[in-house]
């Protein structure tokens, strides 16, 4: 009997503990996530590239991580003025306000004509050209007998387009001969904005689908080469690069040469800022353009002015159009100043054309300069 009782005692306890083990697994089994049988989805920098949607349809994307994350793709330089204008108009608006106020009295007496010559010698048209402006538009409207206030401002307008002189060609001579790139030395005073305007011009080209080589020959201040760098980086565009106090000449050679090596469209070469008083320097801008074109022809050398240096621009415009024969302009902070007739009298200085104008601080903010644009913008 005790045996017996033993043996139920014995497995009733298996069974309890057999029981106990098993819900305790049940349990554990519970606890664990379900499976799946769902496709697992790839990390952010794992995803297929897509195609984009460009002007003339799918454009594929580069999918490495630099592509996708850091490229930029510039605004095209058509109508950019056209988008600027309201910010141009704001800045030059004393000038056409106090043009128009006169021109729409009732009576224009010779009080009148000396107001008008004060308004346009206060934006800096200049001399010559104001003695012009005003002496062609009162002959005009005594001899069309003009007394109608919106007749006197076409007039005007008529007479400020062509001082801007539309006539004269603004695009840029970035094409090069025999198979070799255009080359754009860009030269300037310190501060004017020189080395921006360079990465500016940059993202047009690339925005006109031109490959594009940087040269950072401004070696005296180390922070040019990297500021020029960055701009090109957002855009997919080279820069070479020299030691710092390096000879600028030689990057500009290299740059050029680097330019021909990759069948570049174009190669824009950044050269130091230097005052138009100090002989050294200039004479070391001329040799940085005579090293230069042992590889290829300079096809455009462009200066780079601040709009609100007023008549001191016109000094430094003299002294380097004398060094290295100049071919275009950029008047930089044109919206910062309220002297737009700069853009007249430092024409007339070089006798060469304002080829871009800067508008503001963004990447994208310097324009094609256009003379009825630009006319318009001051009236408005």
């Amino acid at each position: 009997m005790t045996t017996t009782v033993l043996i139920i005692v014995i497995a009733a306890a298996v069974v309890l503990l057999g029981g106990g083990a098993a819900l305790v697994a049940t349990r554990s089994r519970k606890q664990l996530p379900p499976a799946t049988t769902r496709p697992i989805e790839p990390a952010p920098d794992q995803v297929a590239p897509v195609e984009d949607v460009g002007p003339d349809g799918p454009v594929e994307v580069d999918d490495t991580p630099a592509a996708v994350d850091t490229l930029e793709r510039p605004e095209a330089p058509q109508g950019r003025l056209v988008r600027l204008r309201a910010r141009l108009a704001k800045s030059q608006g004393s000038l056409g306000k106090g043009l128009l106020a006169v021109l729409g009295r009732s009576t224009l007496d010779d009080a009148a004509w000396e107001e008008i010559e004060d308004t346009l010698l206060a934006a800096d048209v200049g001399v010559t050209a104001t003695d012009e402006l005003v002496t062609n538009l009162r002959t005009r409207l005594r001899v069309e007998g003009i007394t109608d206030p919106e007749q006197a401002k076409a007039a005007l307008r008529a007479e400020l387009v062509r001082l801007v002189d539309p006539t004269l060609d603004r695009s840029l001579s970035a094409t090069g001969a025999e198979g070799k790139p255009g080359v754009v030395l860009v030269v300037g005073v310190n501060g004017t904005g020189k080395t921006t305007t360079v990465g500016r011009l940059a993202r047009v080209l690339v925005a006109e689908e031109k490959s594009t080589i940087l040269g950072a020959a401004d070696t005296f201040r180390a922070a040019a080469a990297d500021q020029l760098q960055t701009w090109g980086e957002r855009v997919g565009v080279p820069t070479v690069r020299g030691p710092e106090g390096g000879d600028p000449a030689s990057v500009g050679f290299e740059a050029v040469q680097r330019g021909i090596a990759d069948g570049a469209d174009v190669v824009l070469v950044d050269t130091a800022g230097r005052l138009h008083t100090k002989s050294g320097l200039m004479d070391e801008l001329g040799k940085v353009k005579r090293v230069i074109e042992k590889q290829a022809p300079v096809t455009e050398v462009l200066l780079v002015i601040d709009a609100t240096t007023g008549q001191n621009g016109l000094t430094q415009a003299r002294v380097f159009g004398e060094v290295v024969d100049v071919t275009g302009i950029v008047l930089t902070k044109l919206d910062g100043t309220a002297k737009g007739g700069i853009v007249i009298a430092v024409q007339r200085e070089l006798g060469v054309p304002v080829k871009f104008v800067g508008l503001g601080e963004g990447a994208d903010d310097l324009a094609p300069f256009d003379a009825d644009e630009f006319v318009d913008a001051l009236l408005s």
